[in-house]
């Protein structure tokens, strides 16, 4: 018989998820499991509807991660138009593009600035009223003005282009219904009624330095803390650069070799499948040349700094190089070390807006183009969390009659239940006793990924937190709550 520990629901996650953690009699850990609770259904109910739907309804899986919705599913939606994505006007092109780069850096400042910084700052034993950006904010205030700020502006981009900050709309089959005006453009340009782009670019500069910092400190809890091999999953140009956009797929096993040598998205059909668990609602992608058991990838920002040839803005590659020299490894397989991968990311994304923002072409107005309409659209971006799939077919009348979502967190499925079993092997106590410490360990792990679970699971959860620990007899001998 075994006892078990259940952390129901992680926190500081977007979304609801539980993790159980099964010990034999001799308190050593059997198995381990981050579950998946709530339904998915989102798939289902959206056929029926009109494919020029698609891109408003998609935004409603999250309030998080709408403008990634949206954007793969217009590039699906394009294809069914019969555009791809190099048919684009160069004004569509370059203003999904400052609303894809708005997303990405203001998603990564929250995460990072919000979610994870708490962790970082005050150390995963911590007590937990401490462990919220409150105490980040009494304890570092520079800090959290920055965090505060840098994501306001990427908030303040997404509602210049799409009219909200959370759910607007921009992109229309074929192009987009809106071109930028020249206010638009100098409201991020002249710092008269918020700091400018070029701060942006500073600060992201100096917390790359804290991170640099933070690792140096702390460089063998980091390296070890969670450290397993995996494949990784990203999207690069044609000369093998980041592309947080548009490209092809790339993957590589642990070690560098490729396992997916730049395929076009529009194959994904034919090298990805998806496992099932009956413990968890979220599916498990893989390769289907490698197989289940290692064919699983991670994504992300670390994934995409390991599998890139480069970064295409140079004091993002600047910074990439530094992350490589201080690694030592070619392939960091290390899940701590995301956050610092993270933050190149945010750089990464503001030297992209300010090549947008300073783009003549920003402000054209030849906005929408259509071609020979197809009955299948397939629209993949690297959004914050990692690659994004939004595949849709559709009926002689335009109505949706498939459609399939690969979100982001559901690649790291796997990725994150290892990470859990890393910590239950490696820290759970043995003392018959919980405590927040051992719980927030592995939350720590899991947030590592910065995992969206409304977009993987579509529906709603329950917030409090229970923790019970059950004896091998199968009785309940502790148990904490949160609210």
């Amino acid at each position: 018989m075994t006892r078990k520990i259940t952390i129901d629901p992680v926190t500081r996650v977007e979304g609801h998820g539980r993790v159980t953690i099964h010990l034999d009699e001799y308190g050593q850990v059997k198995d381990s499991f981050f579950h998946i609770v709530e339904f998915r259904g989102f798939e289902r109910f959206i056929q029926g509807h009109p494919y020029w739907e698609a891109p408003v309804l998609v935004q409603r899986l999250c309030g998080i991660c709408p403008v990634s919705h949206h954007l793969a599913a217009a590039k699906a939606i394009d294809q069914l138009v019969g555009i791809d994505p190099k048919d684009l006007s160069p004004a569509a092109t370059k203003l999904r593009r400052l609303m894809h780069f708005g997303q990405i850096f203001q998603s990564h400042a929250l995460h990072f600035f919000y979610l994870a910084s708490p962790d970082l700052l005050f150390g995963v034993d911590a007590p937990a009223e401490k462990r919220n950006v409150v105490a980040v904010a009494v304890e570092n205030r520079e800090l959290a003005v920055k965090g505060i700020t840098m994501r306001r502006f990427g908030q303040e981009i997404i509602k210049a282009v799409a009219g909200k900050k959370i759910h607007g709309i921009l992109a229309v089959p074929g192009g987009v219904h809106k071109t930028f005006t020249q206010r638009e453009r100098d409201f991020f340009m002249d710092g008269k009624e918020i700091e400018n782009i070029d701060t942006m670019i500073e600060w992201s500069l100096g917390v790359i330095d804290f991170m640099k910092g933070y690792h140096e400190k702390n460089r063998k809890l980091l390296d070890e803390f969670a450290e397993f091999p995996s494949g990784h999953l990203g999207m690069v140009n044609e000369l093998g650069a980041m592309d947080l956009y548009d490209g092809k797929l790339r993957a590589i096993d642990h070690e560098g070799n490729r396992t997916l040598n730049d395929i076009s998205t529009d194959l994904y059909e034919q090298y990805f499948s998806e496992a099932v668990a009956q413990w968890s609602y979220m599916k498990f992608p893989y390769l289907k040349g490698v197989g289940r058991e290692k064919g699983w990838n991670r994504v992300g920002p670390l994934a995409r700094i390991n599998l890139c040839d480069f970064i295409p803005t140079p004091l993002a590659e600047k910074e990439r190089q530094a992350f490589i020299a201080f690694t030592g490894k070619k392939i960091n397989n290390s899940t701590m070390y995301s956050h610092w991968a993270r933050l190149i990311e945010v750089l990464h994304a503001a030297e992209v807006m300010k090549e947008l923002l300073n783009d003549p072409e920003l402000l054209g107005e030849d906005l929408v183009r259509k071609g020979t309409p197809r009955s299948k659209g397939i629209g993949i971006i690297e959004a914050p969390r990692g690659t994004l799939t939004h595949h849709y077919e559709v009926d002689e009348k335009g109505m949706i009659t498939r459609c399939n979502l690969i979100v982001s967190t559901t690649h790291n499925n796997d990725a994150m239940n290892t990470a859990v079993k890393w910590v239950a092997n490696n820290v759970i106590s043995r003392k018959g006793a919980i405590t927040d410490g051992m719980l927030n360990q592995v939350e720590v792990a899991i947030r590592a990924y910065d995992p969206c679970l409304s977009c993987a699971t579509q529906a709603m959860g329950k917030m409090p937190l229970k923790a019970e620990l059950y004896n091998y007899k199968g009785e309940m001998i502790d148990e904490r709550f949160k609210y």
